[in-house]
């Protein structure tokens, strides 16, 4: 999170979820964005094996009873949730540091090549109650009105179409 901007922070949360972050802040300040969801475009069936591949992964270490998503979950819930996503993705803590602005990374952003004339809304934060007022009613959560992927409970039904 103190690296520089543009790069990837993976970090562990609860000893069993990955959760990506792009660095945003100048190098040696803490400053990063929490990628919560991503919606699929295509590659649902690798992310089914991918995220059904941690799953089974996290039963024999932790044996807590975590079934593995499997055929139930839609392709549009595949990544709908921070742990979720580095799951579909395949992204663990070694991918801290990857430049995710360079053309060459195994991972990086990229400008959607499809027209999105959704509109991206902000609501406030999900989980940081902890936190108090004000940043509990801060509105950081970026995200696009009526998607599917959109993390939290029942968070794409609450969501204007």
């Amino acid at each position: 999170m103190f690296g520089p901007p543009g790069h990837a922070y993976v970090y562990l949360v609860y000893g069993m979820h990955d959760c990506l972050n792009v660095v945003t802040g100048p190098e040696g300040e803490a400053a990063a964005v929490l990628i919560r969801a991503v919606e699929p475009i295509s590659g649902s069936g690798v992310m089914r094996t991918s995220s059904a591949s941690i799953q089974l992964r996290r039963q024999l270490l932790w044996r807590s009873g975590v079934r593995p998503v499997g055929a139930e979950v839609p392709d549009a819930r595949l990544a709908s949730g921070p742990g979720r996503l580095c799951a579909a993705f395949g992204i663990d803590r070694s991918f801290s540091g990857i430049d995710l602005c360079s053309p060459g990374s195994s991972l990086r952003l990229e400008r959607s090549i499809q027209s999105d004339d959704r509109a991206v809304i902000r609501t406030p934060r999900i989980g940081v109650g902890y936190a108090g007022e004000p940043w509990v009613a801060v509105a950081w959560r970026l995200l696009v009105a009526g998607s599917p992927s959109i993390s939290g409970p029942r968070a794409a039904a609450r969501l204007p179409a």
